[in-house]
């Protein structure tokens, strides 16, 4: 009994992966980083060719490119449109700028170059709603990786060159919907910016995909999971992927587990690899000041075991900051402080040279928040400028802007470190050469000025009419 049981099972085998070789995979895989008009990125184009090559060891067809026109861009959504028309699954990957207007989402070509709200709508950039529903509207199931939040590099020219000052330009990108059938990820949450990493390198975002997306035998959901947590402690708690689901079945990028390996685990076994997953969603989410992120949690484990946890932080945070651990923590904060939003446009505002940088990372590490006084805001610096953010009741965004470091000048040290910013001595008492004193000083607030607040982030995506080519704008 011995051999034919040998040979079913070899039958077995080569159904299952003849059924796997059978699915249809597309995915469009695109890295933007060569931009003509606006400081170039120099990672998404080795982000895009690490996708591509991951998911075509795992069977996908890959309508691939890097540093593309707006011309070049639509050949590919066209190519990628075609051959996604009744795929199993359609994958959709994308690294380099992308901008928010108003609640509607954009893809940037590298020969972009924006001025005003019009530029977007006559064809300058790419509509993300109007290209995933041209493109893959047709496939049973639909994965959108936007590696794309990082800073606006058009906001100051479209603000400035707004015949009214209606039109909302936002920092990152705004939440989006998914339908029946997709997943989108986005590599941090609605509103906040992304790191690049390490020139030459990939994105913590990517990165944490490549490690997770085609584990063997790891649903997609799971998978995702394991992205967050990698990347929140990358990052050390200073960007959180954020998504939508609204998957209806169970979808697996490397094989599903085997059948008899599925019947073979006991119940037990089974409730503590579940238990294991939540537990790692948890943990990532947990110290969040998103109300939304909190929520995710809520959403994926409704009867979870942090449920109690998470709608009490949840009830705290829509409460407002406590005033002992943030308004109290020196006196006369401006309120406005506790509601901007800070990102790169903001922070050049300020105009900090390298003396005042370096005095800023030395007034967060008197205030316990370690960085070394490099004079340069670095990936370490971010992270920390979004913990000392994050424990003061702020928008949290490693950026700072005028309130923000307003406030950070006020806050009184446990050691005076070097005077370096102009804006800390009431009037100039040396040359700008000289050294710092070296005894303590007391802290004073820099003199007031005129501080222009950003308007909020509105809620939602907006979408306008039309196709991918000739129409994907209006």
């Amino acid at each position: 009994m011995r051999y034919p049981t040998l040979i079913l099972s070899a039958i077995c085998l080569v159904f299952t992966a003849g059924a796997a070789s059978a699915e249809k995979r597309v995915a469009f895989v695109v890295g933007n980083g060569a931009y003509k008009n606006v400081a170039p990125l120099p990672n998404p184009s080795v982000d895009a060719k690490a996708m591509a090559a991951t998911l075509r060891n795992v069977g996908f067809e890959v309508v691939e490119g890097s540093n593309l026109t707006r011309d070049k861009m639509t050949e590919r959504l066209l190519d990628f449109g075609k051959k996604a028309q009744g795929a199993d699954v359609a994958l959709f990957f994308y690294a380099g700028h992308g901008i928010a207007i108003s609640g509607t989402n954009y893809l940037l070509p590298i020969d972009a170059d924006i001025k005003s709200e019009m530029d977007v709508k006559l064809g300058a950039a790419i509509n993300i709603d109007l290209t995933l529903e041209q493109t893959m509207g047709d496939a049973k199931v639909k994965l959108v990786f936007l590696d794309a939040c990082r800073d606006n590099p058009f906001a100051a020219k479209i603000k400035s060159n707004s015949a009214t000052r209606s039109v909302n330009v936002q920092t990152g990108l705004a939440e989006m919907k998914s339908g029946e059938g997709t997943l989108i990820a986005f590599a941090t949450g609605p509103g906040q910016t992304a790191l690049d990493g390490q020139e030459g390198s990939n994105s913590p975002f990517t990165r944490a995909l490549l490690a997770n997306l085609t584990q063997p035998g790891m649903e997609i959901q799971q998978a995702m999971t394991k992205v967050r947590a990698q990347v929140n402690e990358e990052t050390s708690k200073g960007q959180l992927p954020w998504g939508h689901t609204n998957l209806i079945g169970s979808v697996y990028l490397n094989g599903a587990p085997a059948p008899g390996a599925v019947a073979a685990a006991t119940p037990a076994a089974g409730a503590s690899k579940a238990s294991d997953v939540e537990l790692e969603f948890w943990r990532s989410i947990k110290d969040s000041n998103k109300p939304e992120e909190l929520n995710a949690y809520l959403t994926n484990y409704p009867n979870g075991q942090f449920r109690s946890l998470a709608l009490s932080r949840i009830a705290s945070l829509e409460a407002g900051p406590k005033p002992d651990a943030t308004r109290n923590l020196s006196s006369g904060i401006d309120p406005a402080t506790f509601k901007d939003e800070a990102n790169q446009t903001t922070e050049d505002q300020i105009g900090l040279d390298k003396g005042q940088r370096r005095d800023v990372q030395r007034r967060l590490t008197g205030l316990g928040f370690d960085t070394k006084a490099t004079g340069q805001f670095d990936q370490a610096t971010r992270g920390v400028i979004t913990r000392w953010q994050a424990a003061r009741g702020y928008p949290k965004s490693g950026y700072l802007n005028k309130l923000q470091h307003k406030a950070l000048l006020t806050e009184i040290v446990a050691a005076a470190p070097t005077a370096s910013s102009d804006e800390e001595r009431p009037k100039r008492r040396a040359p700008s050469n000289a050294q710092a004193q070296p005894q303590p000083q007391p802290q004073q607030a820099p003199p007031q000025r005129q501080y222009s607040n950003p308007p909020p982030d509105p809620a939602g995506a907006g979408r306008f009419i039309g196709g991918v080519v000739g129409g994907m704008l209006r």
